[in-house]
């Protein structure tokens, strides 16, 4: 353990202000993937398909949230959640994507919030957690700019109809990897590869983000509006000038493609030479749309990108470098703290960004219930490191205002099934018992020290 490992001198440590929550996703834990006139997004399809996620998983069932929400919100409460951020499924709510609305998913989300008003917790909303109305995609997805209005039109419903009980609400979680892993490395859904449906869903992807925030904004102008970016903490794999270059590359393409057009309102010049099908995707008028000014971003953080130079693989020209540190999670993820710290330092330095929250951190700790307990010992001591860094770059004056533990419970890790656990509460998927783990335990002593301090 690190010396910041006891809660009582670690919460002494974050302003009054600072808020402690938990994080889920609705595809992740909902379950109820055909009740109440939910329709199938692309995960639902996806997950359906042979050799595509680890097991044959899939999100039918997954933690039973959708008839377990009381339950789960007074878990909540247990542990002192002061903030919850989950996600709205569009297709929960608009099950054709656009068109006809479904007031039985409304149902849900309304209890959902007037549970979380009750209990005293703020409710963080994400629009978009990569569930894609399976409808929409017969008409070309993330690739088809009709998707951006249609997603301005999902976004204006939510809000209208949600937005009296929110704190915050966030268009997007992690456009990278609904567009990256989803359009060009194929192992999330769609299950493309294709650089050029990539670049199509990145343009597609970030106008529907501007014309999201304009369409909250237009029903209700007091909501703050942010979007949360898994900005890759990039680090040279050498000191040599090839890999430093190939840094910087790396950097533009993971990070500048998504922060350059929403913060700076253009694209780096490296991604558009690199990647001319782009530049032919960009109408007059779209780089203004996408930059909407934001009142904040969220930031999810697990491990670092490595890089060196490679000028035999496709744009940007890079490969992966060997981990330094020899310690990582269950998922083989690198565990350097470290990342944390390099990322927002050398993001805040390239762009003027709003303040922040770190919405997702957290490890895959696959530790089983044993005497019925958890002592998921990895987890908390990287929990507790990484929440020391957050707390040294408070101290150097970075405005960072809450963190969100990922995830409040083991849930369907996408292509990875139900084989990785992220939770700070386990779950029995057979029986779907909650066991609050070691973790889970340690942080509600953190949030109730900060609170009485």
């Amino acid at each position: 353990m690190t010396s910041d490992s006891s809660p009582q001198r670690l919460a002494r440590r974050f302003p009054d202000d600072f808020l402690f929550g938990v994080a889920t996703a609705s595809y992740q834990i909902e379950g109820a993937a055909q009740a109440d006139g939910r329709k199938p997004s692309i995960w639902d399809a996806f997950s359906h398909m042979p050799g595509r996620v680890k097991g044959g998983d899939t999100g039918d069932v997954a933690c039973d949230h959708y008839n377990r929400l009381e339950a789960d919100l007074d878990l909540m409460a247990e542990l002192g959640a002061e903030a919850y951020r989950f996600s709205i499924a569009w297709p929960r709510i608009l099950p054709d994507g656009t068109g006809a609305i479904n007031e039985k998913g409304f149902d849900f989300y309304d209890r959902l919030l007037d549970g979380l008003k009750a209990r005293g917790i703020k409710a963080f909303a994400t629009l978009y957690h990569w569930d894609l109305p399976l409808a929409l995609m017969g008409r070309g997805g993330w690739t088809d700019r009709d998707t951006a209005e249609a997603f301005a039109n999902y976004a204006g419903i939510a809000t209208r109809r949600l937005g009296d009980r929110l704190d915050t609400i966030v268009t997007f979680n992690e456009p990278w990897c609904s567009v990256y892993l989803g359009h060009l490395m194929g192992v999330h859904a769609p299950g493309e590869r294709s650089m050029e449906a990539a670049m199509a869903a990145l343009h597609v992807t970030n106008l529907a983000h501007g014309l999201g925030v304009q369409a909250i904004r237009a029903e209700r102008a007091d909501i703050l509006v942010g979007i949360v970016l898994n900005a890759m903490s990039v680090m040279a794999g050498s000191d040599s000038d090839a890999d430093r270059k190939a840094a910087e590359r790396a950097n533009d393409f993971h990070n500048g493609a998504f922060f350059g057009p929403l913060f700076a309102g253009a694209y780096p010049h490296s991604v558009l030479e690199g990647c001319p099908d782009l530049a032919s995707r960009i109408k007059d008028g779209d780089l203004e749309t996408i930059h909407q000014p934001l009142d904040f971003w969220g930031l999810n953080y697990y491990t670092p990108m490595r890089v060196c130079d490679d000028a035999t693989s496709p744009f940007p020209h890079v490969a992966g470098a060997p981990p330094v540190k020899p310690e990582k999670t269950d998922i083989g993820w690198e565990i350097e703290p470290e990342g944390l710290s390099h990322v927002v330092k050398d993001l805040y330095g390239r762009y003027t960004l709003p303040h922040f929250y770190i919405t997702e951190n957290g490890a895959a700790d696959n530790t089983d219930v044993e005497n019925g307990a958890v002592s998921d010992t990895m987890r908390l001591d990287y929990v507790s490191t990484h929440l020391s860094v957050a707390a040294d770059l408070i101290s150097e004056n970075y405005p960072l205002k809450g963190y969100f533990a990922w995830s409040l419970m083991d849930n369907f890790e996408w292509a990875e099934g139900y084989s990785m656990r992220f939770g700070i509460v386990h779950i029995d998927y057979e029986t779907q018992k909650r066991t609050i783990k070691q973790t889970g335990h340690w942080y509600a002593s953190l949030i109730a020290a900060h609170a009485g301090a």
